[in-house]
């Protein structure tokens, strides 16, 4: 079986993008957002509330993760941020089994057993002029601000249900600065040192 590839990546690094190039390139499915869909159906839960927690810790952000229900036990009251990992993680284990797959974000690297782990990172500068073309009568300032936003929720997320610290070299495969390389450029690389892993 082939190995997933696994992007973590910072708002506006190109990331996603990359993501969706990887996979023309290697002819292999790639999943985003897809995932909150599938975690909805498997859970029997409505895709707008997935969605509404999608990547939040219990008691941060929202007041309604306070809330417990308890779907999958009869006797442990289990936050609604841990049932949706939970379910999201039955989903990505789902695709890891299906075959080769890019799967962006959602702990993806800590969930599957045999990941290629990739995190994708710009300067703030390079980060901000790719947001601003997405999102042209955004003020630079309030882009910024939401950038470091979404970053900080996503570190925080990820630290809670991995151990591990968002963005540490030490944890992923391979780093790549997309504002330097480009991202047709971190797409070669990436398919390049996949396969070469898939042959050892």
């Amino acid at each position: 079986m082939g190995r997933v590839i696994c992007i973590s990546r910072e708002l506006g690094s190109g990331g996603r993008e990359v993501g969706f190039h990887l996979s023309q390139k290697l002819n292999i499915p790639v999943y985003d957002k897809e995932i909150i869909s599938m975690a909805a159906e498997h859970g029997n839960i409505a895709e707008e509330f997935v969605s509404a927690h999608d990547e939040v810790i219990a008691g941060k952000d929202r007041n309604e993760t306070y809330h417990y229900v308890n779907p999958f036990s009869p006797v442990y009251e289990v936050p609604m941020s841990d049932q949706l990992f939970y379910l999201q993680s039955q989903v990505i284990h789902r695709l890891e089994q299906e075959g080769p797959c890019i799967i962006i974000g959602r702990c993806s690297d800590i969930v599957v057993s045999d990941g290629f782990k990739v995190f994708i990172c710009s300067s703030m500068k390079k980060r901000l002029e790719r947001l601003s073309r997405l999102e042209p009568d955004v003020p630079i300032r309030q882009l910024e601000a939401n950038a470091r936003a979404i970053d900080r929720k996503r570190r925080d997320y990820y630290s809670y249900y991995s151990g591990n610290e968002w963005g540490n070299p030490r944890n992923y495969d391979l780093c790549l600065n997309s504002g330097k390389l480009g991202v047709e450029r971190c797409v070669d690389i990436i398919a390049s040192n996949w396969q070469e892993e898939k042959k050892r």
